[in-house]
């Protein structure tokens, strides 16, 4: 096991996990992982590569190729392919779609399971998604699942949506969501769920400063008790 701590924040889309893991990374001053951000700029690569997400006959082993060979860089808060910046187009809908049709894909999966370990560095890493506390970091000291209802989740997406003079309906959110969950609680490889010894916090009724309040208070009893 590392000696570099590392907290695993996983949760269906819109549960609230990526304010959060950043502002808990931000307030620690650890470093700060989006492993959806690096699937959606793979699936950006790999749709601008020319290839069809939707064919049947996609090849994992392209899929894989392309997405370890992008040029992919964090810097001042946005997202980087080869120089160029791509923080709002990842964060489009249709990219998310992709995202997550793609993650489904063992040797995709593999391909990034190197790029998220790197993120490990002192004093300690914030790392979300969904198979942060399962799979990437199964050693992780504090492990986090964020939920939030269904209703709850497809009003907040479509508050950032309109935020960003994006128009959605919420209706059509709580499709996308439900569709979303179900590929990733359906899916054969690294389905969400929570690990065990991971802590279930519902965001339902809580706001984002009592939502980082509850993770940051975990986490000190948890480093109290480690000390």
């Amino acid at each position: 096991m590392s000696a570099i701590p590392v907290i695993a924040i996983d949760g269906p889309a819109a549960s609230g996990k990526g304010a959060v893991a950043q502002a808990v990374a931000e307030r620690l001053g650890f470093r700060y992982l989006d492993s959806g951000a690096i699937y959606r700029a793979a699936a950006l690569a790999i749709a601008r590569s020319g290839l069809n997400i939707d064919s049947p006959d996609l090849s994992e082993v392209d899929v894989a190729r392309i997405a370890s060979s992008m040029n992919l860089n964090f810097r001042s808060g946005n997202i980087y392919i080869s120089n160029q910046n791509v923080t709002d187009a990842i964060r489009s809908e249709e990219c998310g779609k992709n995202a997550s049709k793609i993650a489904v894909l063992p040797k995709l999966r593999q391909a990034l399971l190197e790029l998220q370990h790197s993120f490990r560095h002192a004093p300690g890493l914030v790392a979300e998604g969904r198979d942060m506390g399962t799979v990437v970091f199964p050693d992780a000291g504090l492990k986090i699942f964020l939920t939030a209802s269904v209703q709850i989740r497809a009003e907040r997406r479509h508050k950032q949506l309109m935020e960003k003079g994006i128009n959605a309906t919420i209706k059509d959110l709580l499709g996308e969501i439900e569709a979303r969950d179900a590929r990733d609680l359906g899916r054969s490889v690294a389905p969400l769920r929570a690990s065990e010894g991971t802590i279930t916090i519902d965001t339902s009724t809580l706001d984002l400063t009592q939502s980082i309040d509850a993770v940051l208070k975990l986490y000190r009893h948890n480093a109290s008790k480690n000390e």
